[in-house]
């Protein structure tokens, strides 16, 4: 297996060292980048090299391969900040004849209603009222994952975004009518990941892009998609210290992610899984002005041969207040 090991720091190096000769910019479609499942969330979102179910759709493609359940379900809500929303859900299936692991996933982003207004000198306001407006943001991907031996895998995940920012009024004509103009746009973002087993115990490593994209333009302003490099590593570290296969794991994860639109940053999160049923998670990302300590809590219950379970996860985010987030799974 040495040569995936050094494809795999081969890859690394390329990524990271494009990402950190590209200059620091702004980016459009930010509700790409808000992290959905709550058991992410909770780890810090230091899940790269982490095996997953259908929820690896928005952080690596590749971590879908080791999916054991045949069918992995998720569906969930995120508060965000200024009263905003996101739901997202995702779903996976094991092909048979080991032809690997299929996926679907989509994101919705409610920004709410906003008041719509133009600037109106002759008014005591100095602005007219134009009623309100509903922008929303929509992506629906579709993902493949496999592992190519009991050690390798890869994945990826093409999506179809939407941003609608609504329609805007420029001024108003003649007649005082308003003149419309439509911010919409649409485009096609790819993201990609490898997972490598060590064998070393349960240490693994991984690496990912995502929100790879064309540029985007709306009027005469050309931006680009909030472009992701991320390398992780994980391990139980109960496996240094027991070899009873049934001792309940404790999961120690790190990322290191380079964004297209702020400088490096780093996260770290902990798992530990009581009797099968209970996660207890926790977790610190380093390098944002607000962002810091996540935690969260699992549950999971299996009845006539069906798993569910319920995630929460919980995320202080500085002046903007407290964040939660909440998801129900199934998996057969």
């Amino acid at each position: 297996m040495k040569k995936y090991s050094i494809l795999l720091l081969l890859i690394s190096y390329v990524l990271i060292g494009t990402a950190q000769n590209q200059k620091l910019a702004q980016t459009g479609l930010k509700f790409l980048n808000i992290a959905t499942d709550p058991r992410a969330v909770g780890m810090g979102e230091a899940v790269t090299s982490l095996d997953g179910g259908s929820s690896s759709l928005f952080f690596n493609p590749a971590s879908m391969a080791w999916m054991k359940a045949n069918i992995d379900a998720q569906i969930g809500t995120t508060e965000w900040l200024l009263d905003m929303k996101q739901y997202y859900g995702s779903i996976a299936f094991n092909a048979p004849y080991d032809l690997g692991i299929f996926g679907f996933s989509f994101q919705i982003h409610d920004y709410g209603e906003i008041n719509r207004t133009i600037i109106f000198p002759s008014t005591a306001s100095g602005y007219l009222d134009m009623g309100t407006f509903s922008p929303y943001a929509l992506s629906l991907g579709l993902g493949y994952a496999r592992a190519l031996n009991d050690k390798f895998s890869i994945g990826g995940r093409i999506a179809y975004n939407i941003q609608d920012y609504g329609d805007g009024v420029k001024n108003l004509d003649a007649n005082n009518n308003p003149i419309i103009s439509g911010n919409h746009v649409e485009v096609m973002s790819y993201d990609f990941g490898m997972l490598y087993k060590t064998g070393i115990k349960s240490l693994a490593f991984a690496v990912s892009i995502r929100n790879f994209s064309n540029d985007v333009k709306i009027e005469r302003d050309n931006f680009q998609l909030p472009l992701a490099f991320r390398i992780g590593f994980s391990v139980n570290l109960v496996n240094f210290i027991s070899d009873n296969p049934e001792a309940d794991p404790f999961l120690f994860s790190v990322d290191a992610i380079n964004n297209r639109d702020y400088p490096e940053t780093m996260s770290i999160g902990g798992e530990y899984l009581i009797a099968k049923v209970l996660a207890l998670r926790m977790g610190y990302i380093f390098g944002y002005d607000e962002k810091g300590f996540t935690a969260g809590i699992g549950i999971q219950y299996k009845l006539s041969g069906i798993n569910f379970g319920v995630d929460y996860a919980y995320t202080p985010f500085g002046i903007f207040g407290d964040l939660n987030r909440l998801a129900f799974k199934i998996f057969i």
